[in-house]
């Protein structure tokens, strides 16, 4: 009785399979069929679009037609659509007609600047966004997209697929964009490469070479750019990501790049994201302070009073972050640049100045090198409170005065004494000199009062001949 059960099974077994196999395969090689069938038409239809946003719009042309324009502008919208959407990775050839597209719309030739690099010397100088905005803003109703398009690619897409795309090449052709005038864009390219920089991990060393020859370009030789600004926005969250400690190239771009970087005329358009990127180096290593503080002295500005302002700004954070042990050595000539500069005759300045004695750390290290700091000081305060035309610095000056008397009585008595004493000193030097000069002046006049009666005398003698005859 097993033995006949075994068989009947093992036949059930056999017809079962008989049954399934042949009739099934066709109908899955036909579902499989209308999949292709299905992604190929989609595929055909995803390219025809991309083929259509290829042509480019100039939006000054009278001859192109507004309802293409738009036509235009839709399909992009779709192609948007359809990568915000889709489940599964682009074909290969739709990603390639995709990054074609893209690199037709975004590298073109930008519009000459709205005014020339010679005139921009101030923050006053630089293009006026608004302005800037409505001069692009019918072409940017297609860039916008194309960058959204982008920027999802560079997000979904895995970076080894897209590096046959997104290779050096394309990367170097994309920093000369920031130096477009239409803040907008500046801001899709920064969103755009600091997202290619965060997942293409092995392009990051090529990135911050190439941004950092725009760097140097821009100061040594043109001092010419509109996206100075939105790199050093890249950076600061480079920076933000170094261990500690640093390297010894990252120390480098810090010396040789970021520094020099405060002394040109634009720097007021870009100064907030590089003292973010300055404070990140020196909060990471305090004792890179030191060298900071002496290289910002070094490019302090003479006449560009609002440059003053903000660097006084700069190194009152700096002070708060560096290493206490450097307090004694930066004390000198940090507080000989702050007295010059509440001696401005510029009233901002000299306010800005003499708040940054509310700041504890600043007054922490002035306290390290009393006696070396005092007397220049005093000498300070003393000439804002007698000849500074300003009612608000004098009545500033007033207050830090009076704090300083707190600190060390004894010792402002003593500089006000020298200063005193100092002060006679030159009187009398000034007396002696003038008296020196009065008597030069009166062996002068005597020299010559003699040298014309020489002159004379035989004229005279002539005369008096004359009339005897």
């Amino acid at each position: 009785m097993e033995e006949v059960e075994e068989r009947r099974t093992s036949e059930g077994n056999k017809m079962n399979g008989q049954c399934n196999s042949p009739k099934s395969s066709p109908n899955r090689t036909s579902l499989k069929t209308l999949i292709d069938q299905d992604a190929n038409s989609e595929n055909e239809k995803i390219l025809s679009m991309i083929s259509y946003c290829t042509f480019i719009f100039s939006f000054t042309d009278p001859s192109e037609s507004p309802s293409q324009q738009d036509e235009k502008r839709h399909k992009l919208i779709q192609l948007l659509s359809i990568i915000r959407t889709s489940k599964k990775p682009l074909h290969h050839q739709v990603l390639s007609a995709l990054m074609e597209m893209i690199s037709a719309n975004i590298f073109r030739p930008l519009p000459p600047p709205s005014k020339p690099s010679s005139s921009i010397t101030s923050d006053s100088d630089f293009p006026d966004e608004e302005d800037t905005i409505s001069k692009f803003c019918r072409i940017w109703s297609h860039l916008q997209l194309v960058y959204d398009i982008l920027l999802r690619l560079v997000t979904t897409t895995d970076p080894k697929t897209l590096s046959s795309f997104v290779d050096h090449h394309f990367l170097v052709r994309v920093l000369p964009l920031f130096q477009s005038e239409d803040p907008r864009e500046r801001e899709s390219l920064k969103n755009v490469y600091h997202r290619i920089y965060t997942r293409f991990t092995f392009y990051r060393s090529f990135m911050r070479k190439a941004m950092t020859n725009v760097f140097l370009n821009y100061v040594f030789e043109t001092e010419k750019h509109c996206g100075i600004g939105e790199l050093l926005e890249i950076w600061g969250s480079i920076i933000n990501g170094f261990t500690v400690p640093l390297k010894e190239e990252h120390k480098l771009f810090l010396m040789r790049v970021l520094i020099p970087l405060h002394k040109t005329k634009g720097m007021q358009g870009y100064h907030r994201q590089l003292a973010y990127c300055v404070c990140q180096f020196v909060q990471k290593e305090p004792a890179l302070g030191g060298v900071v503080v002496r290289g910002i002295l070094k490019y302090w500005p003479v006449t560009n009073c609002q440059k003053e302002v903000l660097l006084i700004g700069e190194l009152e954070e700096l002070v708060e972050n560096i290493d206490p042990d450097q307090y004694r050595k930066l004390a000198l000539p940090l507080c000989a640049q702050i007295t010059r500069c509440l001696n401005s005759w510029n009233s901002q300045v000299a306010e800005r100045a003499l708040y940054v004695w509310n700041n504890e750390h600043f007054v922490r290290m002035a306290s390290m090198a009393m006696e070396e700091v005092f007397p220049l000081l005093v000498e300070g305060i003393e000439k804002n409170l007698k000849w500074h035309w300003s009612k608000s610095v004098r009545q500033l000056t007033q207050n830090v005065k009076v704090m300083l008397e707190d600190m060390d009585p004894i010792l402002y008595s003593t500089c006000l004494g020298d200063i005193d004493n100092t002060e006679s000193e030159a009187r009398q030097a000034e007396i002696k000199r003038k008296e020196k000069w009065d008597r030069v002046f009166d062996m002068a006049a005597a020299k010559n009062n003699h040298q014309f009666l020489q002159r004379r005398s035989p004229y005279i003698c002539v005369l008096s001949s004359t009339i005897n005859v």
